[in-house]
């Protein structure tokens, strides 16, 4: 409540303490248990030992003010957060362990590289053909492997637990032993992990920090600072039919646990209509489950009419569709079907969950005989129990997926009602990875967004919202285009210190009128030439000239900006100090060549990450949609062969050891980055493509191994000598903006073709903002004369293309 009051934007909780009134009634969750059918024994009844956690998330940026407050609270001597120890992995004990017997680097490395990802050594051993050879045949690869088992599983370092908090109702000392955090640290921390913690009795709380909350604290903050509305997510209608149609259509980037490739597929195939759809599909979206959702799917559209063991099912499963989704579902069956309590129940799912084999046969015979004295038979009660045993492995806490689900519906709301702002608050939460930042903006300009470079006089710290042009997508009620405008916070080798300075002036005497009110006002230690040259070529001073221009004038402006500092420090303490200040004469600069957009583009890769206003593959983009995948693409797709365009940013080669060149290089596109990997067969036939800054092809196929996804190379191809040889067939594209388009206007357009037959194909190039798709149609037209003066009248000036 504390956090609310200080406009801390906290989740409605996780984990089973949904399923606790109290907890509702005290607001630390918002999710309603008898709304949704929460179970409260799933929290807490009689046969639980240990105490229930409650977790809370609050934004991550704003969780350590919650820590201070609680301790303000209770007492510092009252509060500590808690030891973690990490342990060392297979891979980190070969690393390590070479590192003691001096071995190379590159030899411990390969070995580790050898074991798969979370196996133990024992089983990488037994399983992996190539490290069994070598660990039978090199007396130094046995050495080392049998000294690592030794260390596999031994604690290596101490750390702060990510969200534990410890509070006690007498001082810390007198239960638990103290440490600093770390030699530059001078908070406290428990010397006890997580369980002992727990043996003692103590109360442990998790106090979470989710970046999807502080998206939505800024998206709320920007809200009420373009449009003046305050937005509650308490009070955020569940109902909205915009956020249920973006849903529908699978733009779920940035959406909480929604965002997956797969998840969308889902969704499109799901269409959702209300909270409990996207509940359901937070819990089946996990290995195991996951097979039952195209039943789940089926169910949604009455393709599939579930059928029951006992008509008692029927009230507990209808909801799902006949599938078991939740947790509290199995406890439901045991308590209707067997008749055990609901704490009886939570022992069956914990006893199913663990797959104890004589726990399980035990809770099998209680149940069967239980529900036979409830009168159901024998063999059906067998039916039952196994239909059950699955679903209690890996069903999930509904309590979870529920509180999971809205805050998922919260971060669609947002997105769906006010994309400007949602996405500038995604893209300052994530400002500081350029892979995400380049997928987001490919999805803000899909959606009709513009995307603008830095302003000295518009930028915040952080990406803001603004008023644009007239005429696109994304409109505000003044008609002018709403656009993000990039944070001055994003430019490299531009300091906070500097940022802050520049808002401070800005607030205090308005914009900068010219270059020189710039120079005189901003007199900062951090405005040096590096500084100022980055903030010309990110285009941050583009409406005081052109940017070469100002580049070959750097030297002048610094002068001019010493000589407006030097006079200001004379007038301090002057008799004269009150009059007006004298203004230096007005700049002149040199003038320079034009900057070229590759050179634009450059400087924009190098100083905020990503090219901005115009992509080298931007200009190739009608090709590559025909021909290949994005890298966004390919991700979502996980497996299979793959054909993807991109551009080489780095190329890093390398010997094997046998002495053959490979290569591993890293490819771009608009939707993100991917790690190539050529091995020396294909690297000798294909050793001049690879080569930073040139526009490729390639072809092969996808790997996920040590978790990272990548390309294995098989065929590469340059990308303009391929657009040469693309001959395309003779068509008729007709450009459609969306935004000035309604239904009526399809309707006539295909009345239009159907009365023209003949053999040209029709596509057309569907516009929505600087977003543009060419979209195959059915339709082979004559282009006569009176087709195109009839086309003109409808959609004005729209064959972009005709033979």
């Amino acid at each position: 409540n504390w956090a609310k009051g200080q406009g801390i934007v906290v989740g409605p909780g996780r984990g089973s303490a949904a399923g606790s009134i109290v907890s509702y009634l005290l607001n630390i969750t918002n999710v309603d248990p008898l709304k949704y059918d929460l179970l409260f024994e799933r929290f807490l009844n009689p046969e639980r030992i240990a105490m229930p956690d409650i977790d809370m998330d609050f934004a991550d940026v704003r969780r350590d003010e919650v820590l201070r407050y609680v301790e303000k609270k209770y007492g510092q001597d009252h509060v500590s957060q808690i030891i973690t120890f990490g342990t060392m992995a297979a891979r980190a004990a070969i690393r390590d362990v070479g590192r003691v017997l001096g071995l190379p680097y590159s030899y411990c490395d390969r070995v580790a590289k050898l074991i798969p990802m979370f196996a133990s050594l024992d089983k990488a051993i037994s399983t992996v053909p190539e490290l069994k050879e070598i660990y039978d045949n090199d007396a130094e690869a046995k050495r080392l492997l049998d000294s690592a088992k030794k260390l596999e599983g031994v604690a290596r370092h101490a750390s702060r637990h990510a969200c534990g908090v410890v509070i006690t109702k007498e001082p810390l000392d007198r239960y638990v032993p103290l440490q600093y955090a770390g030699p530059d640290d001078n908070s406290v921390i428990t010397q006890y992990s997580l369980h002992p913690i727990e043996d003692l009795g103590l109360l442990k709380m998790d106090f979470l920090g989710l970046s999807n909350l502080t998206t939505l604290e800024a998206c709320i903050r920007l809200v009420k600072q373009t449009r003046g509305l305050d937005l509650d997510l308490d009070t955020m209608p569940l109902d909205d039919r915009a956020t249920f149609k973006l849903l529908q259509r699978g733009e779920t980037t940035g959406v909480f646990q929604l965002e997956s490739g797969g998840m969308r597929r889902y969704l499109r195939e799901l269409k959702p209509t209300e909270l409990e759809d996207i509940i359901a599909m937070v819990a089946l979206y996990r290995p195991g489950p996951m097979e039952l959702i195209p039943q789940f799917i089926d169910g949604k559209h009455g393709k599939l009419k579930p059928t029951y063991l006992d008509p008692r099912l029927e009230p507990i499963l209808a909801k799902t569709y006949g599938v078991a989704v939740y947790q509290e579902q199995v406890l439901q069956i045991a308590r209707d079907i067997a008749g055990f309590t609901l704490g009886e129940a939570d022992i069956l799912r914990k006893a199913v969950g663990k797959k104890i084999a004589k726990l399980l046969k035990e809770q099998r015979e209680k149940f069967v005989t239980k529900a036979t004295a409830n009168g159901t038979r024998a063999e059906v009660a067998k039916k039952i129990f196994d239909f059950i045993e699955p679903f209690a492995g890996y069903g999930f806490n509904r309590s979870h997926a529920a509180c999971y689900a809205v805050i998922a519906y919260q971060t669609a709301y947002c997105k769906a009602n006010f994309p400007a702002e949602f996405m500038a608050a995604l893209l300052t939460s994530d400002q500081h990875n350029t892979d995400r930042i380049a997928i987001e903006i490919d999805d803000a300009r899909r959606m009709g967004l513009q995307v603008l470079p830095p302003d000295l006089n518009e930028s915040a710290a952080s990406f803001t919202v603004v008023s644009g042009g007239a005429g696109a997508a994304g409109n505000d009620q003044d008609g002018k285009q709403t656009c993000i405008r990039f944070g001055l916070n994003a430019v490299k080798n531009v300091g906070d210190h500097l940022v802050g300075a520049i808002m401070a002036e800005r607030q205090a005497a308005g914009p900068f009128a010219s270059l020189d009110d710039f120079l005189r006002r901003v007199q900062h230690k951090d405005l040096n030439k590096k500084s100022l040259e980055s903030l010309i070529k990110v285009g941050a001073l583009d409406v005081f000239g052109e940017r070469q221009t100002l580049l070959d004038n750097v030297e002048d402006l610094l002068k001019y900006a010493k000589g407006a500092d030097d006079e200001a420090s004379k007038r301090q303490s002057s008799l004269f100090a009150a009059l007006p200040v004298r203004h230096a004469p007005a700049l002149k600069l040199k003038q320079s060549t034009v900057t070229s957009k590759s050179q634009r583009g450059q400087w924009e890769k190098e100083l905020l990450g990503l090219y901005l206003s115009d992509h080298p593959l931007t200009e190739h983009r009608d090709f590559l949609q025909r021909h290949t995948k994005s890298i966004l693409e390919v991700r979502e797709a996980g497996r299979g062969a793959l054909k993807i365009g991109g551009l080489v940013t780095n190329v890093k080669r390398i010997s094997t050891r046998t002495n053959e060149s490979m290569a591993f290089v890293k490819l771009e596109d608009q939707t993100g980055t991917v790690e190539a990997v050529i091995f020396p067969s294909i690297f000798r036939q294909t050793q001049p493509f690879w080569v930073d800054g040139r526009l490729l092809v390639v072809a092969g196929k996808s790997s996920s191994r040590d978790g990272e996804f990548k390309i294995l190379v098989d065929q590469v191809w340059d990308l303009l000598e391929l657009r040469a040889q693309d001959v395309r067939p003779p068509r008729l594209l007709i450009k459609v903006p969306l935004e000035t388009s309604s239904p009526q206007t399809f309707t006539a357009l295909k009345t239009l073709l159907n009365g023209a037959a003949g053999d040209l194909p029709v596509e057309l190039l569907v516009t929505r903002g600087q977003q543009e798709k060419i979209m195959p149609t059915e339709h082979r037209v004559a282009l006569s004369s009176a087709l195109r003066a009839n086309l003109q009248e409808l959609l004005g000036d729209c064959i972009v293309e005709a033979p």
